[in-house]
């Protein structure tokens, strides 16, 4: 039923507005073009039924939009016919087919793509109604440009503090804390985040902004401005931190992702920064999910992730692409199918709180609700290559602080305006 509502609703406001552009003496049969409009509208919705959508997906996702696809093509008539993509090929492909008419009419995508995405006028508005309040406030925020929500969010990814727990019973409060507690646990290592020789902005992401340094200033929305805010002050505190920790050796670009976890998983620290994607390789160990733990005198917030699905701007069955996104993959059952297949907490709130019956699904959960976005901007792509190198030369001591901290900002702006 709710699936006739929408596509009726959206038929009725085109054909209306039709029907008064046209009749310069309406009159008295405005009430007859309106009854008359409602009708071609139902018969409208029931030929769009008819219809026919293509569906990119990766290999993860394939089988729960699938199982959706089924559900949709059995109540509606349509057609789905689902293209296994590999997901790195995506958002390239996307770019590159939409304008010719050859793409999909639905994919699968990540919400830092939005801004690429509008820039090159691939993808269209996702009209979610009454049932983006069934999902997490950050998943819609993530999704949302101008006011706009460009995507149906399905999982929601960040990083948090994982704990061993036979070596730390309780979570650290704050960062010295934590070190605290990894020096009286007397292992190889009191702490461990992955850093290597380029850095690693995203993972130290949370301990930046607890310095009150995020990278863009962000509006109401939850969207963000292409204006630098990680400079001035809370910049250059946050760099001495970094300096600090590094001298102490705390921080050591000496550990790479790879090393991190091998040394967490045999039990060479009590506390690793990182995602679910790390899980697997932890088994043996018993774990809870934490906050990172603030350096400075505010919250920490790490990036958060929201996986979803997109409607290309030019295709020729976008209501119907929009009734299968609101209507069929924004199930509970849709969801949760999609969360069992990646690992990642659902978007949809229902569907998120049956999976945090799991105490590992729940810590994330949790951390994420209170972390950020990543930027979609397509200025973020002038960042990544000059703020994790000098975050790393930091750590080492091979670049004072704030000299370095300043020539960063300088560079970006730089890239930004050019």
């Amino acid at each position: 039923m709710r699936r006739s509502i929408l596509i009726a609703s959206a038929l009725v406001t085109t054909l209306a507005l039709s029907a008064c552009g046209s009749a310069d003496d309406a009159g008295d049969a405005a009430e007859d073009t309106t009854d008359e409009s409602t009708a071609e509208a139902t018969d409208a919705g029931e030929d769009m039924a008819t219809g026919s959508l293509t569906v990119w997906v990766d290999e993860t996702r394939e089988s729960a939009v699938e199982s959706a696809a089924e559900a949709f093509e059995t109540e509606t008539g349509a057609e789905v016919e689902i293209v296994l993509k590999n997901f790195e090929d995506i958002r390239s492909d996307f770019i590159a087919q939409v304008p010719t008419g050859e793409g999909p009419d639905v994919t699968v995508g990540a919400h830092d793509w939005l801004g690429e995405l509008i820039t090159n006028g691939v993808v269209a508005p996702v009209e979610l109604g009454a049932t983006a309040e069934e999902f997490e406030d950050v998943a819609v925020e993530a999704f949302t440009a101008d006011g706009a929500v460009y995507g149906l969010p399905y999982a929601i990814e960040n990083i948090a503090l994982i704990r061993n727990t036979e070596l730390a019973d309780t979570a650290p409060a704050t960062w010295d804390d934590a070190i605290s507690m990894g020096e009286d646990a007397d292992t190889k290592y009191p702490f461990l985040i992955q850093t290597g020789t380029e850095g690693d902005p995203y993972t130290y992401y949370p301990f930046q902004t607890s310095f009150g340094a995020p990278v863009f200033e962000q509006n109401e929305d939850g969207s963000y401005s292409p204006e630098l805010a990680m400079g001035g002050e809370a910049g250059d505190a946050y760099a001495q931190w970094l300096a600090e920790q590094g001298e102490a050796g705390t921080l050591t670009t000496d550990i790479t992702y790879d090393i991190a976890v091998e040394a967490f998983a045999k039990g060479q620290s009590p506390f690793i920064v990182g995602g679910p994607w790390m899980l697997e390789q932890f088994a043996d160990l018993d774990l809870a999910i934490d906050p990172i733990p603030a350096a400075g005198d505010q919250a920490a917030q790490p990036f958060v992730g929201v996986q979803g699905f997109y409607v290309s701007a030019q295709s020729e069955n976008a209501l119907l692409a929009n009734d299968f996104l609101v209507n069929f993959l924004s199930t509970q059952d849709a969801q949760t199918a999609l969360f069992e297949a990646g690992g990642r907490p659902p978007a949809l709130t229902a569907a998120a709180d049956a999976a945090s019956s799991d105490p590992i699904v729940a810590g994330f959960r949790e951390v994420g609700a209170e972390a950020v976005p990543m930027p979609s901007i397509p200025e973020m792509g002038s960042v990544w290559a000059f703020w994790g190198v000098t975050e790393a030369n930091i750590i080492s001591g091979s670049a004072d602080p704030a000299e370095a901290w300043s020539k960063m900002i300088s560079d970006i702006e730089g890239a930004l305006d050019s």
